[in-house]
């Protein structure tokens, strides 16, 4: 599955000025990762969102947030978001800084 190019300079131009910010292909798609945790991914046109377990629920809530159901069991913690819920930049920001957050909390790998 080849991902949204456009999307992914979105995305670079939000990380733009993080540090220790690396890309990786994974699973057909692409992975930003932070320290060795992968905390946005794209698959397609969707952007993979990891909030972390604790704000799964509330992030399920957000418009155009779905399960993240990749292999066909939901991964709790992270959610799948539709590209009408990103198209305005500080949305995406928002959730870019989010899982930036969580795995902020995560010991580095």
């Amino acid at each position: 599955m080849a991902f949204d190019e456009g999307l992914a300079e979105r995305v670079r131009e939000v990380l733009r000025d993080s540090k220790e910010i690396a890309e990786r292909k994974m699973f057909g798609g692409l992975a930003f990762m932070s320290r060795g945790h992968m905390f946005v991914g794209i698959l397609g046109d969707t952007l993979m969102a990891r909030v972390g377990p604790d704000h799964y629920t509330a992030a399920l809530r957000q418009p155009g947030a779905r399960k993240m159901d990749f292999t066909g069991k939901p991964m709790r913690g992270y959610v799948f978001v539709a590209p009408s819920a990103i198209e305005d930049d500080s949305t995406l920001e928002r959730w870019i800084a989010q899982c930036l957050t969580f795995v902020g909390s995560l010991p580095p790998k």
